[in-house]
């Protein structure tokens, strides 16, 4: 892969992850008549279309071959019980993560939402410690604490954050922070688990994301019937459904997320782990605090927001997250005339 269109690809899978976070917000607030769509039944399309993606894509692979595609997917899930089996662990982990976001976007702004949630670089370094026995310099050690530090700066309340109080009370904003945390824990332990499981196999990654998504569809069904079952027998599966929830559906699912067909291939080729993986994530924080973190902007209304508790907590995770991904290259060996 060139270097253009590796720069290309981080590109899209940051306007995709950006325009996915402010749809998702924008369609659980938006004022409709009518019952809001169910978050749990949108987690399980979600799966359904990603395991009708990927499965497009293992015919790809199988140059459009009909037989071929069946002898694979027999042949690699059917005849594998045991290594599909393995995939129901991190596969419930995620249609939980799935289900809290929704929750947390429902009792957040996007902007708090984005740099919360990049406390997943924590947990997934912790995580990559305890059960892939990596190795963590001093410097990334360095950048955790400040990132740890920028998001306590984010939540601290602001005169910048009276909008947002007035949309939220107290108690659904600690609901928000709450779904965030676990998401970021269940994101990271999820991460690591299915990393592990991709170096000790053979499988595609395609392959393993059909097995996860034929979990992740059965335990988000168990979701919605327990936790919405009065509310799907009154109004339906499809309630609250319009463009936009499809829309959301889409980018959710990978259908339309042309950037995460080449995010593993970038991560293994060009960037050594999570660690230089730092850039998507500084772009996407900044787009997000220009796009929605604070509306109705303008250069001297925005004076007092360069100098609030928010931007500079933002400023300190952006760093961490470059210090995370720094690697001193040692210093050559002299030249002897």
């Amino acid at each position: 892969m060139s270097t253009n269109l590796k720069y290309l690809s981080l590109g899209i899978l940051v306007f995709q992850t950006t325009s996915l976070v402010l749809t998702m917000r924008y369609s659980r607030t938006l004022k409709e008549e009518g019952p809001r769509y169910l978050s749990s039944t949108a987690v399980v399309l979600a799966e359904l279309l990603k395991i009708l993606s990927c499965v497009l894509l293992v015919y790809k692979d199988s140059k459009c071959n009909l037989r071929t595609l069946n002898r694979v997917l027999h042949d690699e899930i059917l005849n594998k019980p045991m290594e599909t089996l393995k995939l129901a662990i991190p596969s419930g982990i995620y249609t939980l993560q799935n289900n809290l976001l929704y929750v947390a976007l429902s009792n957040l702004d996007a902007a708090t939402y984005q740099v919360t949630y990049q406390l997943k670089i924590l947990t997934t370094a912790l995580f990559s410690v305890s059960m892939l026995s990596k190795k963590l310099g001093i410097y990334q050690w360095l950048s955790l604490v400040i990132l740890m530090t920028g998001v306590a700066f984010v939540q601290w309340p602001s005169d910048s954050q009276a909008t947002a109080a007035k949309e939220h009370s107290a108690g659904s904003q600690f609901v928000g922070l709450m779904a965030v945390l676990i998401a970021c824990f269940s994101s990271g332990f999820a991460g690591v688990y299915f990393e592990k499981i991709l170096k000790e196999t053979k499988q595609s990654v395609w392959i393993r994301n059909i097995q996860l998504g034929f979990f992740g569809s059965i335990f988000g069904l168990m979701g919605v019937y327990i936790y919405d079952g009065e509310q799907l027998s009154k109004n339906g599966f499809f309630q609250g459904y319009n463009k936009l929830t499809w829309i959301v559906l889409q980018y959710f699912a990978g259908t339309w997320r042309p950037g995460d067909c080449c995010r593993y291939k970038i991560r293994r080729q060009h960037f050594k782990g999570i660690c230089n993986f730092s850039l998507y994530y500084t772009f996407n924080i900044d787009l997000l605090f220009l796009a929605s973190g604070f509306s109705n902007f303008c250069f001297f209304s925005s004076i007092p927001i360069l100098f609030s508790v928010f931007f500079f907590g933002a400023i300190l995770v952006i760093a961490a997250t470059f210090l995370y991904g720094y690697d001193p290259k040692p210093a050559g060996n002299p030249i002897k005339a």
